[in-house]
């Protein structure tokens, strides 16, 4: 080995939430661990995130808050690190907190509170981060010692270890790129196909007229209906593609995915002028029966929607938006608070406890149980149907049946302007009783078709990423790669809005730091 090449037992490639979780963690266990962070600055996203303040958890995180080839993946990390174990954290620091809604924490003062943290947890565990450190080669160690070896250009680094943290897709301007796929593409691992996510959606056509009333917002329930036909969104790019990803070369079909990984020694494998993401070849395979079996069963969001210049947007439609395939209807109650109900109201309330580990443990991610102010957590699916229908006025003997009359009954539950709107678009095909029934089923379900998204430069999240069927459940470690690790967005797990992508950096960067 060159005398130039620094030696670590662990590398961790990103200094985001789940890097430095991971590097913390394996720190404290002894490891020699160096971050390497292509941004000036750790922890950019985290700073930006929750309109600077960090939702940096939700009390009611489970399985079902996420989306993945593999709806089952994320239960073991989730597990073994949980809301109540962050939140010890947290007070340890004297982190002041509160809880917005619907279980979702934030700090009181700026996010910066949660990086120095992280950091702090890095220094206590002898971490060394490298700022400004592009990565240009990254490949398997020659010798017989084995493991990475990865070049940048704040210099050379080896390892046993590599956890890949590199995030997905999302906001391009904060340093995002596609270098965590071209690495588990390099070793042979499948990638289900990135796309945005938790993203505003776009309306064109006929549906360009409700852009006029940007700035108007109201509460609804909306969901992303399934498509009349599957589309290639979520299929697998498998290692026989991958040598059609730029900068790449394919594993050797012929070969074992274990000989090929010791094939790669031999070649450089992201050079520099490869890491620009572009759109990968993906195979326009079927969606598999898990992921089509939710879209068949859809989640419904009972939040705000906004309206803006270019479409639609707010907590209830970027939640759809993970849902939402090209070709697909978004579905929007505004009358949720009033009688007619649709199929998720026949949802039953669910408890979820969460049970703190019996350890007394400083290190992090080994935390004490028990943080104080914290009310039991309780997940209630709540609907306000209380009985009246939103056209009951019109309906009352002798009551006017106008367009006049129209507005002033939608007024009653909605903003003026898109009462009005409403009125003038959707009003009944004439007055009779079964005309104002079939108006209210359409303000009821009204249903919108996005000519697309705001794209990666809006999207707070990427969905997809590298296949969890090649990960371990248990530690993020790739089986066919011994000592490679991919964590946090990178992979195929996907959280909704409200604390849930950084509960899965958590707990994912937890699992990989007490493994590699």
């Amino acid at each position: 080995m060159s005398a130039d090449v620094r030696q670590f037992d662990v590398i961790v490639m990103g200094a985001g939430a789940a890097g430095l979780m991971c590097a913390a963690v394996a720190g404290q266990r002894g490891r020699r661990v160096a971050v390497l962070e292509h941004n000036g600055q750790a922890g950019r996203k985290i700073l930006i995130s929750g309109g600077g303040r960090c939702n940096f958890t939700n009390l009611h995180c489970g399985p079902e808050n996420f989306l993945s080839e593999n709806p089952h993946f994320a239960k073991s990390a989730l597990a073994l690190y949980q809301p109540l174990h962050f939140l010890e954290l947290v007070e340890r620091y004297g982190i002041r907190w509160h809880e917005k809604t619907l279980g979702q924490l934030f700090c009181d003062g700026s996010a910066r509170a949660i990086v120095e943290m992280l950091l702090a947890e890095c220094a206590r565990g002898g971490v060394e981060i490298v700022l400004n450190a592009t990565c240009t080669t990254c490949c398997v160690a020659g010798g017989p010692a084995g493991g990475f070896h990865v070049k940048t250009s704040a210099g050379e680094f080896q390892s046993e270890s590599l956890v890949v943290a590199t995030g997905g897709l999302s906001i391009p301007k904060l340093g995002a790129t596609g270098l965590g796929y071209e690495i588990a593409a390099q070793f042979g691992l499948g990638i289900v196909e990135p796309r945005p996510a938790l993203v505003p959606l776009v309306l064109g056509g006929d549906e360009a007229g409700w852009t006029g009333l940007a700035g108007v917002a109201a509460d609804v329930v909306a969901w992303a209906d399934k498509t009349s036909e599957k589309h290639p969104s979520g299929a697998k790019a498998h290692a026989d593609i991958a040598g059609n990803m730029r900068g790449l070369k394919a594993p050797p079909p012929s070969e074992t995915r274990a000989k090929a990984h010791s094939n790669i020694a031999a070649s450089t494998a992201v050079r520099a002028k490869a890491l620009t993401y572009q759109s990968y070849p993906f195979k326009a395979q079927q969606v598999s029966a898990a992921v089509e079996g939710r879209l068949r069963t859809p989640f419904h969001f009972k939040e705000k929607m906004l309206v803006t210049h270019r479409g639609l947007s707010g907590p209830a439609v970027l939640q759809a938006s993970l849902y939402w395939r090209p070709g697909a209807e978004l579905v929007v109650d505004f009358a949720s608070g009033f009688e007619v109900s649709h199929p998720s109201h026949k949802d039953q309330p669910q408890v979820l406890r969460l049970t703190a580990l019996a350890q007394n443990d400083n290190r992090v991610g080994h935390p004490t149980p028990g943080v104080h102010g914290i009310p039991p957590i309780r997940i209630e699916r709540e609907w306000m149907g209380h009985g009246a229908v939103i056209l009951k006025a019109l309906r009352e003997p002798g009551a006017r049946r106008d367009l006049d009359a129209l507005r002033k009954a939608l007024r009653e539950a909605l903003p003026r302007r898109l009462a009005d709107y409403l009125a003038e678009i959707g009003g009944p095909q004439g007055w009779t009783n079964a005309a104002l029934e079939e108006c209210e089923r359409r303000l009821h379900r009204w249903e919108f078709h996005p000519a697309g998204t705001e794209g990666f430069e809006k999207a707070e999240v990427t969905v997809g990423g590298v296949d969890t069927a090649e990960l371990q459940a248990r530690t993020m470690e790739a089986r066919a790669v011994p000592g490679l690790f991919f964590i946090g967005e990178v992979v195929d797990v996907t959280g909704q809005l409200g604390g849930f992508n950084f509960q899965w950096a958590w707990a994912s960067g937890v699992a990989a730091g007490r493994a590699c």
